[in-house]
């Protein structure tokens, strides 16, 4: 029997990693975000840092440029060699037992393996930059500006690895927008459909 496991893919500033960590607290049962960036990086070799960046966020938001950049004469690149470890790791975690897995194309590398409900949280610019701002403090950078690059480089990540379009509703079960309902009725909502 397959475990159920939840997926959350968010955009930035949505509350997305909050919203899973609570349902899983809720649930009884693990979430794995920070505690994938490590065993990625333990894996790897490569530091936690770069794991973090590297293993959601495509280099650039050029679908193109990630596409032949960067990549050896055999088209190998470093990102395929992180996707490698991060797809097998998130398989390992889904077999070990009910758990709720934040990002890193977890609902497209699970949807053959684990009886997944997929999610996507969402909430309008103003919503996730008031929230980055709150969360993260003020940068040179306006949140707008740090809003749009982080989408666009998860958007291409997701892209290259799943060829699929990422934050369309139709390849999830649910989308949430966290900035109408909340982070706990989304809790409440997707621990209801658990």
């Amino acid at each position: 029997m397959k475990n159920r496991v939840i997926t959350i893919s968010r955009e930035f500033g949505s509350g997305g990693r909050t919203i899973g960590r609570e349902a899983a607290e809720k649930l009884g049962i693990p979430c794995y975000d920070e505690e994938l960036i490590n065993k990625i990086a333990e894996k790897s070799g490569f530091a936690k840092e770069y794991i973090a960046d590297r293993g959601e966020y495509a280099p650039s938001a050029n679908w193109f440029e990630n596409m032949f950049g960067a990549r050896d004469y055999n088209g190998h690149s470093i990102s395929d060699d992180i996707w490698k470890i991060q797809r097998e790791i998130i398989l390992e975690l889904a077999e070990k037992g009910p758990c709720v897995i934040v990002g890193r194309c977890a609902d497209h590398i699970l949807k053959e393996s684990a009886d997944c409900l997929t999610v996507f949280i969402h909430a309008s610019k103003e919503k996730r930059a008031e929230r980055i701002v709150k969360l993260y403090g003020e940068r040179d950078e306006k949140p707008e500006r740090r809003l749009l690059d982080k989408d666009k480089r998860r958007k291409a990540y997701y892209q290259m690895y799943t060829d699929m379009e990422w934050g369309v509703a139709s390849n999830y079960h649910i989308s949430l927008d966290s900035g109408i309902l909340g982070i706990e009725k989304c809790v409440e909502l997707i621990t209801g459909l658990y």
